[in-house]
């Protein structure tokens, strides 16, 4: 779930998602989200990207972890084929976080970054 927390974003995982992510909740300052884009798929190249290293994954049931690939890594939290938000960042250890679409982290997105145009679900 997307949290707000001061000036940065914080997505809290569930002790098994941590477990299975081989990471704590990712941070990231508000003022580096650069785009916001929903997809219905996320598996597909242009959402997963590059190799699976550390994290959990079987595919098309769940991935968890850090996606590495050419120009940086990416931070992923997807399920089966439920639709994804990917976040873009600028000059954060993540350039990219894939997490779940829904209202939750739509609402904390809206919140903290009111200008951002966040597009309608891709359902």
């Amino acid at each position: 779930m997307l949290k707000i927390e001061g000036d940065s974003f914080r997505y809290e995982l569930s002790w098994l998602e941590n477990l299975g992510a081989f990471w704590r909740d990712p941070k990231s300052k508000i003022s580096n989200l650069v785009s916001v884009t929903p997809h219905s798929n996320p598996w597909t190249t242009q959402v997963l990207r590059g190799m699976r290293a550390p994290g959990t994954g079987f595919p098309f049931v769940i991935m968890l972890g850090t996606m590495w690939h050419r120009r940086g890594r990416d931070f992923c939290v997807v399920y089966r084929k439920k639709p994804v938000l990917v976040l873009e960042f600028r000059s954060e250890s993540f350039k990219r976080w894939v997490i779940p679409d829904n209202e939750v982290n739509r609402s904390a997105i809206r919140i903290a970054s009111p200008t951002l145009d966040l597009p309608a679900s891709a359902q």
